[in-house]
């Protein structure tokens, strides 16, 4: 005779988790885990360090492929409501041209400059965000182009930089999250 018996999940050692872990995309959720992953984001920031340019830029790049996929960045649009971008005078001059309006008129509306020759974008959000979307993103500046830069080398370089965009880009977030369970990170808590 045979008995079968049927464990519930909670009677196994280990859970075996056989669906894909989906990325973390509610704003609020990741901006209050950021605020107390700060001192763990050192801590990583330290293990990072301690490895090769080369070697962090492939583990970047190769979990960059599979989140950014699942990330649509259209539904955030969190970058253009909270970052300030730097703009070329290539770039000024490209989309004051598709716009159809004076350099000089575009760099009054549009633009903030430093007395260094820095021109920046004048309000936050930016004023070409419409409903989460650019509505120049064909002529979107190249700081625009970039974010959150996950995909060009030197992270290690840019690393104090993405952990300050870490509460503000589910990109980053998830992307920094799964390189921590990588690594072997040690967690606090």
């Amino acid at each position: 005779m045979l008995i079968l018996a049927f464990l519930a999940p909670s009677d196994y050692l280990y859970h075996i988790n056989t669906l894909q872990k989906q990325p973390i995309q509610d704003l609020q959720q990741i901006a209050i885990l950021a605020a107390e992953r700060l001192e763990e984001n050192d801590r990583f920031a330290l293990q990072v360090k301690a490895n090769s340019a080369d070697q962090m830029d492939a583990v970047v790049h190769r979990i960059n492929k599979n989140i950014e996929q699942k990330i649509d960045c259209t539904l955030c649009g969190n970058c253009c409501r909270s970052l300030m971008i730097n703009v070329s005078e290539a770039e000024a001059d490209s989309l004051s041209s598709h716009l159809q309006v004076s350099r000089a008129s575009f760099d009054d509306t549009y633009l903030e400059k430093g007395s260094n020759g820095m021109m920046l974008m004048n309000a936050i959000p930016c004023t070409f965000l419409e409903a989460n979307r650019c509505n120049v993103y064909e002529h979107r500046f190249e700081g625009c182009r970039e974010f959150p830069a996950m995909h060009l080398p030197g992270f290690s370089k840019r690393l104090f930089t993405t952990l300050m965009h870490y509460g503000r880009c589910p990109i980053i977030f998830n992307i920094v999250e799964e390189m921590k369970d990588e690594m072997g990170f040690e967690r606090e808590g």
